[in-house]
């Protein structure tokens, strides 16, 4: 989770022209202990192999010869694999930062007191809700205890905690007392993001937003920023939140009173995920079929980094990768299509993204809005998606057409097999 000291700020002001993994996020196991609805990695078992303990030390010091400043420990659950702690202690050494994402668990006293004692910086875990929404969302009775308690274990032994939450049509109402859930338990930082068809939530269209929805979450989300910034809570939207409407500026600053804004797909630029069994790509959530750029079982990282074409599609993308609305977008040059994973997890290609908040509002202008429709299934395997058709219909078309899903359908959709459209 970035924060005011984070490297992700410290991005802007490297040289543009250099392109290293300052940001690094690694999935250290696929195993997991919840059976989340929405995994865009469908973690569960472990890969059939994955890096040992040795080849993971290897890679903290091929992260450091590259100049990595911060790397996020994921999973599955990352305190599943068996050198979670000595990895955090090998990043630390390196002098990278260790932080890590978590559902929490399997967060004990013990355990946040050795992470701690290895060096860890910080934790984001994972709240999609209050009670009934996050339980629902993570198919786990007792999951939303889980996650306070690890967000008070962690903070009692001297970890700063921030939380980190998947938008949907599930949780979207009651966002502003998930915001007062969680500053009651005195995070300092909140990142919000949109659940995007990616894995399993692919498996479950009618868990998603409609482009149209963020008509009225962006705005509310700018508001919450708003309270954070007062109540010493960094809101900060996920890369596939937002894209130039009214609030940009303020959705995207580190600072109060700042005017940042998205710039594009740092894929490959400077953020590189890692999977468990060595797949390297250039952003975590990218789909693996499509963007994995080599192994660390048979190249080196900085191989990897420098010659393979998957990690370098980003470094000199203009618009005409663009198609669709994208291309003709009065802010297609600075933006480039927005989240790369997004646009592939709906149109099954980048570069056109339905869920854009300008988009949404120059629909809404012309009398219109865009629904997603499902069109193909996902195949079943960890990062991958299926397709949609996107239907431009007038601005109040029956809203029947996109029901607002129940917690008693997301958990009857969840006992069918995971390939299949609802």
């Amino acid at each position: 989770m970035p924060s005011k000291r984070s490297p992700l700020r410290r991005l802007q002001v490297v040289d543009e022209h250099r392109f290293f993994p300052a940001y690094v996020v690694w999935e250290l196991t696929l195993r997991c202990d919840q059976p989340c609805a929405h995994c865009g990695s469908r973690a569960g078992k472990a890969r059939d192999v994955e890096l040992s303990r040795e080849e993971a030390l290897d890679v903290v010091q091929q992260l450091r010869d590259m100049g990595a400043l911060e790397v996020v420990l994921i999973g599955g659950e990352a305190y599943l694999h068996d050198a979670f702690i000595d990895v955090i202690a090998a990043l630390k050494a390196a002098g990278i930062r260790p932080t890590m994402t978590t559902g929490g668990q399997g967060i004990t006293a013990e355990l946040a007191a050795q992470m701690k004692a290895a060096g860890l910086y910080s934790v984001s875990v994972s709240v999609d809700g209050l009670e009934a929404e996050h339980n629902a969302i993570r198919l786990a009775k007792g999951s939303h205890e889980g996650a306070l308690r690890a967000l008070r274990l962690l903070r009692a032994a001297g970890i700063p905690t921030s939380a980190n939450t998947n938008v949907n049509r599930v949780n979207v109402a009651v966002l502003e007392d998930l915001y007062d859930a969680l500053k009651a338990e005195g995070i300092k930082a909140w990142q919000v993001q949109v659940t995007i068809p990616l894995g399993r939530a692919a498996d479950r269209p009618q868990m998603l937003l409609q482009p149209y929805d963020l008509l009225d979450v962006v705005p509310r989300v700018a508001a919450l920023k708003e309270r954070g910034f007062k109540d010493g809570i960094l809101v900060m939207p996920g890369n596939n939140l937002g894209y130039f409407g009214p609030e940009e500026g303020l959705l995207r600053s580190a600072l109060e009173g700042g005017s940042d804004h998205w710039q594009s797909c740092q894929a490959g630029r400077r953020v590189m995920g890692i999977e468990s069994d060595g797949a390297v790509k250039g952003c975590p959530s990218l789909q693996t079929a499509h963007y994995v750029g080599g192994n660390l079982k048979e190249r080196s990282l900085d191989d990897i980094w420098a010659n393979a074409p998957q990690m370098a599609f980003t470094r000199g993308r203009d618009t005409e990768s663009l198609w669709g609305f994208c291309a003709e977008c009065p802010y297609a040059e600075v933006c480039l299509g927005g989240c790369t994973f997004s646009a592939h997890a709906v149109l099954g290609r980048p570069g056109n993204n339905p869920y854009c908040h300008y988009r949404a509002l120059e629909m809404k202008r012309r009398g219109l809005r865009e629904r997603l429709v499902p069109a193909q299934a996902a195949s079943g395997l960890p990062f991958d998606n299926g397709t949609f058709d996107v239907v431009v219909e007038g601005i109040d078309a029956n809203e029947d057409a996109a029901p607002v899903v129940t917690l008693r359908q997301l958990t009857k959709v969840s006992r069918r097999p995971l390939n299949v459209l609802a």
